[in-house]
């Protein structure tokens, strides 16, 4: 089977109370690593590339990556999602370029570091979802921006990330504007701002509810019971990894990510796209450092890649389990992009936004 939107995944994970790590990719051993934890757990997959990514790996190349991995586990549902688009054109063309899912992040400005006005949002990601939605191309907007409660900052990755400082209210999603934007967009899922941020410097401190606003999620899911949210920069920053890193000659300050026990009271509360991409960062990071200072003397680039696929994959089974979506994938019933662009025809997809009782 080839790629399969965004919006069928998510369906089924809302079905059956489940999350979905989104992995993001740039390279053969990370989307290996993935590919193996989901096919031993029978986990659905959904690939993601930034901007960043994309230039880097290269468009051909990185397609060429995803698309080997549905021919090497057909059984295994798999999303190909541009992550964070700056703007119309960058959605656009990911969507020809055979992305099955786009994510419009209207909150910033098309620089990638100007916050946004709400009506400037709601209008490019109206424009995204109606082209995407004509071929089947599922859209994920974003309200709020993503940053620091405790420093009222946020962190670039790959070049998107608000500069300087914003107030809480700007760095919260408001429940009733959730709603609306909702009803105007049509998105197929939208991702919410709680006090999360890209990178491994998340919290100075095991984060509470000053600095984490996890109890956001549940009135936000009350307003838009029926629309799938995403929590980024979702990353728990495990201790081991810092610890190994450190221990092979590396300097990462003392730091702190989101709880696995949070992200899962999200999911109890609506979110069915989890965003991961600093853990397994981690995790390679600390398996070339590992494999460097055992042997010095090896130049062998498999060497070092070997061992990174293996403590990523093991992020990646993790995952995967703690969110509950294991043994899920040979449940899902496999379906094109096209066939979708004929449901959002008809209108069989609209989003309800009608307040929970």
């Amino acid at each position: 089977m080839a790629l399969v939107p965004l919006r069928l995944l998510l369906d089924h994970a809302a079905e059956n109370g489940y999350g979905i790590p989104a992995f993001n990719v740039n390279n053969l051993e990370q989307v290996q690593a993935i590919m193996e934890a989901a096919d031993e757990t029978d986990s659905p997959v959904i690939l993601q590339a930034s901007r960043g990514a994309r230039s880097y790996a290269g468009e051909i190349f990185l397609r060429h990556l995803i698309l080997a991995a549905t021919e090497t586990y057909p059984h295994i549902p798999v999303v190909m999602h541009q992550d964070h688009g700056n703007a119309p054109d960058t959605c656009y063309s990911a969507a020809i370029n055979g992305f099955t899912s786009v994510m419009m992040d209207g909150s910033l400005e098309a620089d990638a570091k100007t916050p946004a006005s709400y009506e400037y949002n709601v209008d490019v990601t109206k424009k995204v979802v109606d082209f995407a939605h004509a071929v089947g191309v599922s859209v994920e907007g974003e309200l709020g921006c993503l940053g620091s409660l405790e420093t009222g900052k946020g962190e670039a990755e790959d070049g998107h990330g608000f500069e300087g400082e914003l107030s809480k209210d700007m760095l919260l999603t408001d429940p009733s504007e959730a709603a609306d934007f909702v009803a105007k967009t049509k998105c197929d899922a939208l991702a919410i701002a709680i006090g999360t941020s890209h990178g491994a410097y998340k919290f100075t401190r095991k984060p509470t509810g000053e600095v984490l606003a996890i109890s956001r999620i549940a009135e936000i899911h009350k307003a838009i019971p029926n629309t799938h949210l995403v929590m980024h920069g979702s990353s728990s920053v495990p201790q081991e990894w810092l610890d190994m890193i450190n221990q092979h000659g590396g300097a990462i300050p003392e730091t702190y990510g989101v709880p696995v026990e949070e992200i899962q009271e999200g999911i109890r509360n609506g979110v069915r796209k989890v965003n991961i991409d600093t853990d397994n960062r981690l995790a390679f990071t600390a398996a070339v450092r590992e494999a460097a200072m055992a042997d010095p003397a090896n130049f062998d680039p498999r060497h070092f890649n070997k061992p990174a696929r293996k403590y990523m994959k093991q992020v990646c089974l993790d995952r995967y389990q703690q969110f509950w979506a294991a043994g899920n994938a040979s449940k899902i019933k496999q379906q094109s992009i096209t066939h979708y662009a004929g449901l959002y025809t008809k209108g069989a997809l609209e989003p309800k936004t009608a307040v929970a009782a």
